[in-house]
């Protein structure tokens, strides 16, 4: 750089020194608004990338044109220092000493090919992380694996179940940084922001929780499901249950999707089994074995599009009496409370959640992110609507198959009688159910 650049004085906040002076993989910043995360990133990067040759690659979930990026903030930032050695490009930045380059991606609309292109980056910066879906996030993780590359991430957290903040965030390890900067730690923060902020924390406390302290949305007027639901089930201890095996069967209806069995006895659910690319006489087997090992008090299975023929083979093999069909759209048995069967169940998953008595889920963080990622609203006449699950699956990056499979155990109430025990018995031990069988033989009085 020129001589006369050398004394150029960088304003960084204090508080984010550890982005020039700690070598971590992850360096994740999170907060409210002004906090100066933003500002910081930038000019740590341009400052970094005077000093050695980097390639950085600043991205975003959507990035429609150059303009959704960083790129201009960049831009303001070198006019701010007054910087000669940058030369800005219609599509990135280049130092003209060092050979630094800032490149701008957006992942959604990229080819996995394409974002695995990014693999000699030393420096990614992910911008407004919370936006971030898990399936980008998935792919680009690994692919940033140039050897010392970092990965800086700055996010105003939206909801407890971001992707990002799930991923690295919550649990973080020895090669994440994670800090929490806002409003009152920056310098820089113009009074009148600071002025708007302490009067939101007058007039509407939960806003101020959220914009300025960088909270997530509060479990919440738009959620079906509040996380803190999710996890105290989660981080219930188990307990002993005499209640009978219910089990919901959700069918992959696209490629990608999975097909997921959820083993729920009274307020425990057991387990999840899930499959991927199994064809409808492959799954039809697996259910098959399940109904024969485990002998569920009911199989609830979604027989929209792929179920369908999953279903009729179970039928021709004799276990209608212990399957039940289950469209997502059909009709809810109080039709008056909620607009189709699918939001019936789903409230069930909520009532099931909010009990007195403790219930117990596995710790499964694809469950909490399904539980949790379901908006609620109301049709004309005040009946509980769900979200499309497309909304869902492009928001969450995949289909909420496990909260499927599990609101499909709430499809119809659960009891056994005699006569269900005596057909279950007769199912198992002799071969095919016989409907003479309920009149010829002595109701089966042991289980």
């Amino acid at each position: 750089m020129k001589k006369e650049e050398k004394m150029i004085e960088v304003n960084i906040p204090a508080v984010f020194k550890e982005l020039l002076t700690l070598k971590k993989r992850v360096k994740l910043y999170y907060g409210g608004r002004s906090g100066g995360k933003s500002y910081a990133f930038a000019d740590s990067l341009l400052l970094k990338a005077r000093q050695e040759k980097l390639f950085i690659v600043c991205l975003r979930e959507i990035q429609s044109s150059i303009k959704d990026s960083v790129k201009k903030l960049l831009e303001d930032r070198i006019e701010h220092y007054g910087f000669q050695d940058y030369k800005v490009f219609e599509t990135r930045i280049e130092n003209q000493v060092t050979g630094s380059v800032f490149a701008f991606k957006g992942l959604r609309d990229q080819d996995p090919q394409k974002i695995k292109s990014l693999e000699g980056a030393d420096i990614a910066w992910i911008e407004e992380a919370q936006t971030i879906s898990k399936k980008s996030f998935d792919i680009l993780l690994p692919t940033i694996r140039k050897k010392g590359s970092e990965i800086w991430i700055s996010m105003n957290r939206e909801l407890e179940n971001d992707p990002v903040w799930v991923a690295l965030g919550a649990n973080p390890d020895e090669n994440t940084f994670v800090k929490k900067v806002n409003f009152y730690d920056n310098p820089f923060c113009p009074k009148e922001m600071i002025e708007l902020a302490l009067k939101t924390k007058k007039t509407a406390p939960e806003d101020y929780q959220h914009i300025w302290l960088g909270e997530p949305v509060s479990e919440i007027s738009s959620k079906l499901i509040a996380p803190v639901l999710v996890r105290r089930a989660q981080s219930n201890s188990f307990f002993e249950t005499t209640s009978p095996l219910v089990i919901g069967l959700d069918i992959a209806r696209f490629g990608d999707d999975e097909s997921v069995f959820c083993f729920r006895r009274g307020r425990i659910v057991e387990k999840f089994e899930v499959f991927k690319k199994k064809d409808t006489v492959q799954l039809a087997d697996i259910a098959s074995r399940y109904l024969e090992d485990y002998q569920p008090k009911k199989l609830f299975m979604d027989i929209g599009a792929n179920g369908a023929g999953v279903y009729d083979i179970l039928m021709d093999r004799g276990f209608g009496p212990l399957i039940k069909g289950v469209f997502f759209g059909a009709k809810a048995m109080n039709p008056d409370r909620y607009v189709n069967k699918r939001a019936e169940m789903w409230d069930g998953i909520l009532s099931f959640l909010s009990q007195d008595l403790e219930v117990l889920l596995p710790q499964d963080d694809m469950l909490f992110g399904d539980l949790t990622s379901v908006n609620k609203k109301y049709d004309a006449m005040g009946r509980l609507l769900l979200e499309s699950k497309e909304e869902i699956k492009k928001r969450l990056g995949r289909s909420p198959d496990r909260g499927d499979a599990l609101a499909l155990t709430f499809a119809a109430p659960v009891f056994e009688t005699r006569e269900e025990r005596f057909m279950k018995t007769n199912l198992f031990g002799s071969g095919r159910m016989q409907v003479a069988d309920l009149f010829q033989k002595p109701k089966y009085q042991g289980w």
